[in-house]
């Protein structure tokens, strides 16, 4: 069944029907972490959206080569040309080498991904493993006339290149608003105008991560990272380039500029950016003292929050909103996620004790022959995630129906019931039904063992028409958490977490 999908070009600023360069060959980078500190909710978001891209594209068909960066040198304080490299910033603090604090952080992020079953990128480049490559994009750059040395440093000069191409067109800024916000730093300095970005600095006497170059030991700028691995990996021309919405200006804006300066054409053909997390309305950050880590919401540790919450309630609180539309951290919202996930999994692990009989009904019949396109429909309106899940939640109502032998299914509409929930909920969306650990596994097993020698007694118990026993353990057990449904099939239960 061929799908005509729909992706929302930022650069465009329009949807766009997707259409490979070297199709059914798919070229896609995304900006991952800098790993200078435990990952958190502000990583899961673009991690999970590229990752249902991923999933969505191979599942049409395509051969998807994902790259998708660790940035380990360059990347500055404030993302200014002046400030101290984070990680190496972090290594002198704690008297480590700084590719001990990238390991480190890369190694817990890594963790973060499989917890939330985020799958691994087909290529996942460092920046520190590309120091050549980016020192060949800045010569390019140099030998255009699009850049210039400076004591050693090496800085993009952006009105060369506003003379000949567009430097704003994916911010929409023009070049004298950038001028006019640069009015406030102090002095030119180095820089022939302050808003001309560095593509190479001399490092200083104190800093620790620095390589030899033609122009001085130094290290790469920020920007020069993604542009030169997405194209030593993806060719000069590729389909997908994706990142957080906070990347637009200035970082995906300078690699815009760059390419065009060191190959004289644009190299990305759709440019995607999810949008950002709020917790409780505001911006996450650490001086706001709302900045929760991804092990804090797992462990529940941090003191905003209620609860823990499972990777797999994280994941879908993310799916639950387009990636394009702001998400507010609350805890009431992850309970609702968490409700909602449990409805979910219920319902497709509840079709296992729906009956068949000869045929549907008439509304069973035309929901569950709808279901697979409405997915798809969905999916091709640039990534509808949440009318997804709500034609999952659809699904789920007639699930129950037929568990409670209000409604009639056949087997083949069974079937391909079956097949296009977990088609859409696992394999598309990347949910999967959780489990404890270890000895919380040995635990839940125990309790079923006991729950179900209770239920034989009230089962002898009403047998015995003692209805006053039979009830008395009913309501006991719902006391206890225990759904108890009492059915034509006979008696089943559910732990209410």
């Amino acid at each position: 069944m061929k799908q005509t999908l729909l992706i929302y070009n930022t650069l465009t600023r329009q949807k766009e029907r997707f259409e490979p360069i070297h199709a059914p060959n798919v070229g896609m980078y995304v900006c991952g972490p800098t790993v200078y500190g435990d990952p958190h909710l502000g990583h899961a978001r673009p991690a999970i959206t590229f990752d249902l891209v991923f999933r969505y594209l191979k599942h049409l068909g395509y051969k998807v080569r994902y790259v998708r960066n660790i940035t380990d040198v360059g990347h500055l304080e404030h993302d200014a040309d002046d400030g101290d490299d984070k990680i190496a910033k972090k290594a002198r603090l704690e008297q480590l080498e700084p590719m001990e604090i990238a390991q480190h952080y890369t190694n817990r992020y890594h963790q973060a991904m499989e917890a939330l079953n985020v799958l691994p990128p087909s290529i996942e480049p460092h920046a520190t493993g590309h120091i050549i490559e980016q020192q060949q994009l800045v010569q390019q750059i140099l030998d255009n006339g699009f850049a210039y040395e400076s004591n050693g440093s090496i800085y993009f000069d952006i009105e060369a290149y506003n003379k000949k191409h567009k430097y704003g067109k994916l911010s929409g800024r023009t070049l004298e608003n950038i001028k006019d916000a640069s009015r406030e730093l102090d002095g030119v300095g180095e820089k022939r105008n302050q808003a001309d970005f560095a593509l190479w600095k001399k490092a200083q006497p104190e800093h620790i991560m620095r390589w030899p170059s033609a122009w001085s030991d130094g290290f790469p700028g920020w920007h020069c990272e993604c542009t030169a691995m997405g194209r030593k990996y993806l060719g000069n021309h590729f389909d997908i380039h994706g990142g957080g919405m906070d990347l637009v200006f200035p970082h995906h804006e300078c690699e815009i500029a760059q390419a065009v300066a060191s190959q004289g054409d644009d190299m990305v053909r759709y440019w995607m950016h999810n949008n950002m997390i709020t917790i409780n309305g505001q911006k996450m950050g650490k001086s706001l003292g709302n900045f929760i880590t991804l092990e804090e919401f797992f462990t529940g540790s941090h003191a905003s929050l209620q609860q823990a919450y499972s990777p797999m309630t994280i994941r879908f609180f993310i799916l639950s909103a387009h990636y394009r539309g702001t998400v507010d951290f609350s805890n009431d919202a992850l309970l609702a996620s968490q409700k909602g996930l449990e409805k979910l999994l219920n319902g497709i692990s509840d079709m296992e004790r729906i009956q068949v009989s000869d045929k549907c009904d008439a509304e069973t019949e035309k929901i569950v022959k709808a279901l697979r396109q409405k997915c798809y429909d969905a999916m091709n309106d640039d990534f509808a995630t949440p009318m997804v899940i709500s034609h999952l939640f659809e699904a789920c109502t007639v699930i129950n129906k037929l568990i409670d032998h209000k409604a009639t299914i056949c087997a083949e509409c069974l079937a391909e019931l079956k097949e296009v929930m977990s088609l859409f909920a696992f394999d598309i969306l990347g949910l999967k039904a959780e489990k404890g650990s270890g000895s919380n596994d040995a635990r839940e097993e125990a309790f079923g063992k006991v729950v179900d020698m209770v239920l034989e007694l009230r089962a002898k118990a009403r047998s015995e028409k003692d209805w006053a026993t039979c009830d008395k353990i009913r309501d006991e057990l719902k006391d206890a958490g225990f759904e108890v449904k009492d059915t034509k099939d006979g008696v089943t239960w559910r732990l209410n977490k």
